[in-house]
């Protein structure tokens, strides 16, 4: 079998669009697990890992994510789609794991002690634990993307739902909160047009606000 060649990073970034329709052709088995492990494999405060994924391959449950999407159709088109999600109470069940996990691998046992005090008591007390469950699964998930896109699939990321429709979809626990659904597959018809992106002059700053960053 000819080895495949693997689009540059470099390339993904510049190439990349939100794809608005896909062919559905299936995805193996073997370049899925690549995908998900690229998302897995990302860091996490704590290492806690707080992201949950659904993957979702079957037409029936891609018909009704659709609905639940605002008729997107790309949704039901994707060879998958996969449903991110973080978890509100995940920690309680994954603390003692993640800190067995840290020990086999160097953590010390003032660390673990630490981290069994802080971690109840910065989740409890967190002002906006949604906004932090959202920043760590939106690493997973963009990971995720540039690996699909690196492997030669194209992608499409929703975040326009009705989030209590998709967790009645798929059964989601209460602690679970949807935070984007990535379409995997590839290009049918022609690509998003490139929308341009801002300068560097007009959103990076060296020091301060107000001074562009000179490079």
């Amino acid at each position: 079998m000819a080895s495949r060649t693997e689009k540059p990073l470099s390339e993904v970034i510049e190439q990349r669009r939100d794809t608005p329709s896909f062919d559905g052709a299936p995805i193996s088995d073997a370049d899925l697990k690549e995908i998900l492990d690229a998302g897995l494999k990302m860091p996490s405060g704590f290492n806690l890992q707080p992201w949950r994924f659904v993957v979702v391959r079957t037409p029936e449950l891609q018909r009704k994510l659709r609905a639940a999407c605002f008729n997107q159709p790309n949704v039901e088109e994707a060879s998958v789609v996969i449903v991110a999600c973080g978890d509100k109470d995940g920690w309680r069940g994954d603390m003692e794991e993640m800190i067995r996990m840290g020990r086999e691998s160097g953590m010390t046992e003032n660390y673990a002690e630490s981290a069994r005090a802080i971690i109840p008591e910065f989740v409890s007390s967190h002002p906006n634990l949604s906004a932090w469950l959202n920043r760590h699964v939106m690493i997973a998930f963009t990971a995720m993307m540039l690996m699909a896109e690196t492997l030669g699939y194209d992608t499409s990321s929703t975040e326009g739902y009705d989030s209590e429709k998709i967790c009645q979809v798929l059964n989601l626990p209460i602690s679970y909160e949807v935070v984007a659904l990535l379409g995997i597959g590839r290009l049918r018809g022609p690509d998003k047009y490139n929308g341009g992106r801002f300068s560097m002059q007009r959103t990076v700053f060296e020091g301060e606000y107000g001074k562009p960053i000179k490079l």
